[in-house]
């Protein structure tokens, strides 16, 4: 029944990187890591379970914030060491993925030589999180 967890090339640390991707844009919402647990609950349950490092812990994407993630589909790179998640980010509309309020973890640009916000904050992340 796991052997296909069996197949993922877990890092040292038992972590694999995965990538949350928009499926109806094909925007890059946010980079994260799962475990092998992280995972198997992500394919049952259709939500997006991550692995926090600076938590030590599961982290069920939107268990605080309300912003969860619907799991469209579970790819794996061709070396077995990256997953990609094809998701529909929910609990706003637009879908907020970032902890600061914006549509993609990925909002800075590099501009002359410096990094700025390349996206608008669509809430509050104060609100977000009372």
């Amino acid at each position: 029944m796991s052997s296909w967890l069996d197949e993922v090339k877990w890092d040292d640390k038992g972590l694999v990187p995965v990538i949350a991707q928009e499926q109806g844009t094909g925007d890059v919402l946010m980079f994260a890591w799962m475990n092998r647990e992280a995972l198997a609950l992500t394919a049952e349950r259709g939500q997006a379970v991550y692995f926090s490092r600076s938590r030590n812990k599961l982290w069920h994407k939107g268990e605080e914030s309300g912003h969860f993630q619907q799991v469209h589909s579970i790819r794996m790179d061709c070396d077995n060491d990256v997953v990609l998640l094809t998701i529909t980010q929910l609990g706003h509309d637009p879908g907020i993925a970032c902890h600061t309020g914006r549509h993609s973890c990925f909002f800075q640009k590099l501009e002359n030589g410096a990094w700025s916000p390349a996206e608008p904050v669509l809430k509050d992340p104060k609100k977000i999180y009372e």
